[in-house]
């Protein structure tokens, strides 16, 4: 999971930064709130931990940027020493997802962390995930598509499970490099397009069989069910 992390204090961030990724996190820090939205414009993420006091932009308003002017959904926590009963609503109005009073203690935040992800996402536990026609068996890391399996290398069944647990979001070539190939330097961007290329023809992903995978320029790709009545479930 992709984490983005906005906090001014360079200890509190360092620590923050140590925990998450102790845990398993993708982790991307900012010092400052136009750092923060410069990036977040450009790359896509699964939670935004947000530092409600921030010289150049407060917490409140970069979540009032990514719930307003994108239209960002992504799951968000304000992290701050500001504990009065106003201040915890109005970050809950402001559309904060949780609200952690600091200082903060590592086993707590990450537990509301996973209760606000689970809150916000499919279980990704699940042996299996079904999209009709489709099926993922995550054991033996096979797909099939109305019962017929599909030969898919290694790589593209992970970038294939990976757009259809994020289907309908848009998501950053970024963001897919770190989740399927990690946060490895060597790996290029266009890896991802390669992929995505015969990802979209080995399962057919077009539009005539009720699925569009469909390219952002200079962003990523947005895998979409354009037929009524599809629904995403995992057993």
């Amino acid at each position: 999971m992709r984490v983005a992390i906005l906090e001014d204090d360079a200890v509190h961030r360092d620590t923050l930064s140590a925990w998450l990724s102790e845990a398993g996190y993708a982790v991307h820090a900012f010092a400052n709130g136009r750092d923060f939205i410069r990036n977040a414009g450009r790359e896509s993420f699964d939670l935004y931990l947000l530092d409600w006091c921030v010289p150049d932009m407060s917490g409140p308003e970069v979540l009032r940027w990514a719930r307003e002017d994108r239209g960002d959904d992504v799951p968000a926590i304000f992290t701050t020493a500001r504990d009065a009963e106003e201040d915890v609503v109005a970050g809950l109005s402001a559309g904060a997802d949780d609200y952690i009073v600091k200082p903060l203690r590592r086993f707590e935040t990450l537990s509301r962390i996973e209760a606000v992800m689970r809150r916000a996402r499919p279980s990704s536990n699940e042996p299996l995930l079904e999209v009709p026609p489709f099926r993922f068996d995550l054991r033996q890391k096979a797909v099939s598509v109305a019962g017929e399996a599909v030969e898919l290398t290694e790589k593209e069944f992970d970038l294939a499970l990976f757009l259809f647990r994020n289907l309908g979001r848009l998501i950053s070539r970024g963001h897919m490099l770190e989740a399927v190939w990690g946060r490895n330097p060597n790996v290029a961007t266009r890896t991802v397009d390669t992929h995505i290329s015969r990802v979209r023809t080995k399962l057919g992903l077009r539009p005539e069989r009720g699925f569009r995978l469909s390219p952002t320029y200079n962003y990523g790709y947005r895998l979409e069910c354009v037929e009524a009545g599809t629904a995403l479930t995992a057993d």
